[in-house]
């Protein structure tokens, strides 16, 4: 066992998960960050610290940093601009002054690897993961951002209510990495100097349009569906007559995806921590193989 202690922000998400699954694995002592200790620990296990508290409530803060050496920031709102800004913006600059105070000696933060310029600031990745790095950044605390493209795991979110679908016209290749390829990625940066005050963008092995890589999950594990493209457009006059929020917010991040598209490049972080192997064929034969395992 490490004799340094990790703080993970975000340990029961999609993505934060793997993180502290694996820092646990590697030998640290793990202490996670959240609202609710009994139904985090009935989902992560006993092995696990954890400290309640809220990102947004900076004074609820500084019983979960006390005593770390580190902090892992896997923070995201829910289907609102207001929510990200509250929940990711100020989330994190309320984390980053914590750290400043107790002095931790990193910062690592999930961030994205849109293009990260100020013609892109309206749309809201870019403009929230800007912020965050900003304000990380200038907090005096050594960084690494994950600069990461699209994961695997986002795939079984474009299924619902039996069908399966793309938003918009998303022409771009995306290099889809795995969770857990990120999360040995995440728990390596700890030990690497060389990661410190860096954006390091990761990749997975194989590009994909969202598309074709929806097509892949489908037939591999809903084979009676088939997949289609809902127009922008269509899907927001949808969401305004349905007054549904959530495929309004959809709307405006696929259209921020299409904009945007995959940029940088990996081949620093390859280099650090080693490139990532799961392929999408991996990675579903093993999703199928647990749903089976399951049932």
């Amino acid at each position: 066992m490490r004799a340094d202690r990790v703080l993970v922000v975000g340990a029961t998400g999609m993505l934060g998960a793997p993180v502290a699954q694996r820092l646990l694995t590697e030998g640290w002592k793990v202490r996670c960050l959240v609202r609710d200790a009994a139904r985090a620990r009935a989902k992560l296990g006993p092995d696990f610290e954890f400290v309640t508290g809220d990102v947004t409530q900076a004074e609820t803060l500084d019983q979960a940093f006390e005593g770390c050496g580190h902090v892992h920031l896997n923070l995201r709102g829910t289907n609102t601009p207001a929510s990200y800004d509250t929940q990711e913006v100020q989330g994190a600059a309320n984390c980053a002054d914590a750290a400043r105070r107790h002095g931790l000696r990193r910062i690592t933060y999930l961030s994205g690897a849109g293009q990260m310029t100020d013609a892109n600031n309206r749309f809201l990745p870019v403009r929230i993961k800007r912020s965050v790095e900003v304000s990380i950044a200038q907090s005096g605390v050594p960084w690494t951002f994950f600069r990461a493209t699209h994961f695997m795991e986002s795939l079984p979110l474009f299924v619902r209510d039996g069908r399966a679908s793309v938003l918009g016209r998303q022409p771009h290749l995306l290099h889809y990495l795995a969770a857990a390829d990120y999360a040995a990625m995440a728990a390596r940066a700890l030990d690497s100097e060389q990661a410190q005050n860096q954006a390091l963008y990761l990749f997975g092995p194989q590009a994909f349009t969202m598309r074709d890589a929806l097509w892949l999950y489908v037939s591999v594990l809903h084979p009676e569906l088939k997949v289609t493209t809902l127009p922008l457009p269509v899907a927001r006059i949808i969401a305004t007559l349905t007054r549904n929020q959530d495929l309004r917010f959809a709307a405006d991040l696929f259209a921020a995806f299409a904009a945007i598209g995959e940029h940088g490049d990996p081949e620093e972080a390859n280099r650090l921590f080693g490139t990532p192997s799961t392929t999408l064929g991996d990675w579903l034969r093993g999703r199928r193989d647990s749903l089976r395992s399951a049932s």
